[in-house]
C-alpha cells in the first residue's frame, strides 16, 4: 500500500515549508534563512533554521532536521502516509494511492472524518438559516455567541426531529452509527443522537471533526443539559481537546495553553483577546492530554476549581510536571466567574488572570490557609496541619521547604518546626503549641508598649516591630493595630484574644515613657533571641551575637546618641532574624 510518488512530488513542491512551520513556531527573517525557537526542545535564542528555496529545516541546538513532511511527522506526532494526508487536506489536493490499495483502517477513517465534518456543515446550516433554529440564534446572541463566533466555530442546531438528520445527510446507516450521529430505534430505524441541541462540534489539532457535544437551551425540560458523543474510532476523550485546532499557532507561540472545563468557556477566552485556550471534552485532564500539550508548549495554565479534584489529582499534575517538564499554575478568576460570563463582562480581568497565573502548589496553599481562622494558638496549629498535608503532597523537597516558611509566617510558628516537617513529607503532620508564658517583664513590657500605641501613637510607633512582640495575643494585636493605623479599625479586624488586649490596652491608666518602655521592650526581644541561638557554631553567626550583646549593654548608656544607635541597630538584628526564618535559612 501506499500513496502515488507523483502525489508526493506534487505535495513537495506546492507546499511551502516555511507557511507551514510558521502555523507552529514564530518565524523571523534573518538574511536566506527563517529563524525561530525550536519547537522539539526547550531554548531562548533562536537556533532553528528554515530556508524556503531548499525546503528544508534545520535547528543547530538538538540537530532536529528534514524536509516539510519530517516537520508535520515530528510535530502532530504522525507517520509518514498521516503527514502526507495531513498536508494534502490543508492545500486541498487529492491524494492517489498505489494499485496494493489504501489499507482498510485509514480508509474507514477518511471515510468517517467525513461523514462527521458533513454533519457539521449540515448542523451549521440549520444554525444560520432554519426558522426553527430562531430561539437558539436568540439564545446564543445573548451568549455573545452569534454572527462570526458561531461561524468561526462552527456552532449548529439540531432540530428537534426523529431522524432528519440521518435522512438528509446522505451517509450509510453503518457510517452514522459508528461515529454516533444516529442509532437504530426500536422499530429498527435510524434516530438522530443529538435534537433540539446547540452544536459545538469538536475537531482533532489537525482539523478533522471528529465529535459533538450538544446543549439544550434554556427551558427545555430534558434532564441533560449537555450531551456528548461516545467514544468512538475516530474520537477518544482521553486524547482530545476541544478548540486545540484553533489554539495551537497561539499555543507554540507564547508556549503557553490554557485549559477549561467548556466549550463556551474556550469561546470566552477568544474573545477576550485569549485564543491558546481548550477544553477537556467530559472528562478530567489526562496524562495522554499533557503529552499532547507538550508539543505545543511547556506551561499549562488551568481555568478551573483545582481544588475540586482533591489530593490524588494533584499528585498527579505534579508527577506530570516532572516527567513531561511542564509547568501548572493556576488563573485567578473572581469568585463565582467562569470564563465564558467574564469574556463578557470583564474581558480584561480574564486577560490578567491567564497573564498573571499562580502555581498549582501556591494556590491550593493560599486556598487552604484562607478556610478558617487563625485567631487562637489551637486555630493555629489545626491550620498549619492542613496546609502542610498540601505543602507535603509535594515530590520535592526543596519546594516543600520554601512554602513551608510561608506557613509558618501565616499562622504565626516557628520556620524551622514547619521545615522539619516539609523535609519528613509526613503526610499527617500533627502540631502541638505550647501555650506561651503570659506574666513576666517581656509581656509586661509589650503591654505598656500597645498601650502607648493605642494612646500616643507617635511617641513610640517607630520603634516597634513584630519581633518584639513574643506573646501570640500581644504581637496579633500589634500586627491589626500596624496594618490599619487606628484602635476602632484594628479591633474590627483584630482575633478575639487580641481584641481583648486593644481593649485594655484602650483604658489603662499607666505612668510610662516611651523611650523607656521602648528600650526595655527591644532589650527582653534580644535576650530571648539570644538564648534561642546558644547553640551556633558558625563565626560569623557568632560574631554577630557578639556584638548584639555589647548593643544590649549601650542600650542603657548615659549618652543618649549612643543608647539610640543600639536601639537602631538591634531593632535591625531582630528584623535580619525574622527575615532568615521566614526564608528558612535558620
Amino acid at each position: 500500500m501506499g500513496i502515488a510518488d507523483d502525489d508526493i512530488e506534487r505535495l513537495r513542491t506546492s507546499v511551502s515549508i516555511v507557511d507551514t512551520v510558521q502555523q507552529y513556531v514564530a518565524l523571523k527573517r534573518v538574511g536566506r534563512n527563517w529563524v525561530g525557537l525550536c519547537p522539539f526542545h526547550a531554548e531562548k535564542s533562536g537556533s532553528f533554521n528554515v530556508r524556503e528555496e531548499m525546503g528544508r529545516y534545520k535547528c543547530f541546538g538538538c540537530q532536529a532536521g528534514g524536509d516539510v513532511f519530517t516537520f508535520i511527522q515530528e510535530i502532530e506526532h504522525l507517520d509518514f502516509p498521516g503527514a502526507v494526508e495531513h498536508l494534502a487536506s490543508k492545500a486541498g489536493i487529492e491524494l492517489n494511492y498505489t494499485s496494493t490499495g489504501q489499507s482498510k483502517e485509514r480508509a474507514r477513517r477518511k471515510r468517517l472524518t467525513e461523514a462527521m465534518g458533513d454533519a457539521v456543515e449540515w448542523y451549521h446550516e440549520r444554525l444560520l438559516t432554519s426558522p426553527d433554529a430562531r430561539a437558539a440564534r436568540d439564545y446564543l446572541r445573548q451568549r455573545g455567541l452569534a454572527g462570526d463566533i458561531a461561524r468561526q466555530f462552527k456552532l449548529g442546531w439540531a432540530p428537534d426531529d426523529w431522524d432528519l438528520l440521518a435522512r438528509e445527510l446522505g451517509q450509510p446507516a453503518d457510517v452514522l452509527q459508528d461515529v454516533g450521529l444516529a442509532f437504530r430505534n426500536r422499530r429498527n430505524r435510524m434516530q438522530d443522537s443529538f435534537r433540539a441541541r446547540v452544536m459545538f462540534p469538536i475537531f482533532s489539532d489537525s482539523g478533522e471533526a471528529l465529535a459533538f457535544g450538544g446543549r439544550i437551551l434554556p427551558g427545555s425540560d430534558d434532564p441533560a443539559k449537555y450531551k456528548n458523543s461516545s467514544e468512538t474510532t475516530i474520537y477518544s476523550k482521553s486524547k482530545t481537546l476541544y478548540g486545540l485546532n484553533w489554539a495551537k499557532a497561539d499555543v507554540a507561540k507564547v508556549d503557553q495553553v490554557v485549559v477549561c472545563e467548556g466549550y463556551t468557556d474556550v469561546i470566552g477566552f477568544h474573545l477576550a483577546g485569549v485564543p491558546r485556550a481548550v477544553a477537556t471534552c467530559g472528562t478530567a485532564l489526562t496524562e495522554e492530554h499533557v503529552r499532547i500539550l507538550k508539543r505545543y508548549a511547556s506551561r499549562v495554565v488551568l481555568s478551573f476549581d483545582a481544588d475540586a479534584a482533591g489530593q490524588g489529582a494533584a499528585e498527579r499534575f505534579y508527577e506530570w510536571e516532572e516527567k513531561h517538564k511542564v509547568e501548572v499554575s493556576v488563573a485567578r478568576l473572581p469568585q463565582g466567574k467562569d470564563p465564558g460570563d467574564l469574556a463578557l463582562s470583564n474581558p480584561e480581568a480574564l486577560a490578567k488572570a491567564i497573564d498573571d497565573p499562580v502555581p498549582f502548589l501556591g494556590f491550593r496553599l493560599q486556598r487552604t490557609l484562607a478556610s478558617r481562622p487563625a485567631d487562637s494558638p489551637e486555630h493555629r496549629a489545626r491550620l498549619a496541619e492542613e496546609a502542610m498535608v498540601v505543602v507535603n503532597e509535594h515530590p520535592n523537597s526543596n519546594v516543600r521547604k520554601l512554602y513551608a516558611g510561608e506557613v509558618a509566617t501565616k499562622v504565626g510558628l516557628p520556620v524551622n518546626d514547619m521545615v522539619r516537617l516539609a523535609e519528613r513529607g509526613t503526610r499527617r503532620p500533627s502540631i502541638e503549641v505550647k501555650a506561651k508564658s503570659t506574666t513576666g517583664p517581656p509581656e509586661n513590657a509589650e503591654f505598656a508598649a500597645l498601650v502607648l500605641l493605642v494612646q500616643d501613637w507617635d511617641s513610640i510607633a517607630e520603634w516597634l516591630v513584630e519581633a518584639l512582640f513574643y506573646d501570640d495575643a500581644n504581637r496579633m494585636a500589634f500586627l491589626a493595630l500596624a496594618e490599619t493605623g487606628g484602635l476602632q479599625a484594628a479591633l474590627e479586624v483584630a482575633p478575639p484574644d487580641a481584641r481583648q488586649v486593644l481593649e485594655r490596652a484602650a483604658v489603662a491608666d499607666l505612668d510610662l515613657d516611651a523611650t523607656v518602655e521602648a528600650r526595655q521592650l527591644i532589650e527582653a526581644a534580644v535576650r530571648r533571641e539570644l538564648r534561642q541561638r546558644q547553640r551556633l557554631i558558625d563565626p560569623v553567626e557568632l560574631e554577630q551575637n557578639r556584638v548584639a550583646r555589647l548593643e544590649v549593654e549601650n542600650l542603657t548608656s548615659a549618652d543618649a546618641e549612643r543608647s539610640l544607635a543600639a536601639a537602631e541597630s538591634l531593632l535591625g538584628w531582630l528584623h535580619r532574624r525574622t527575615e532568615e526564618r521566614t526564608d528558612g535559612t535558620s
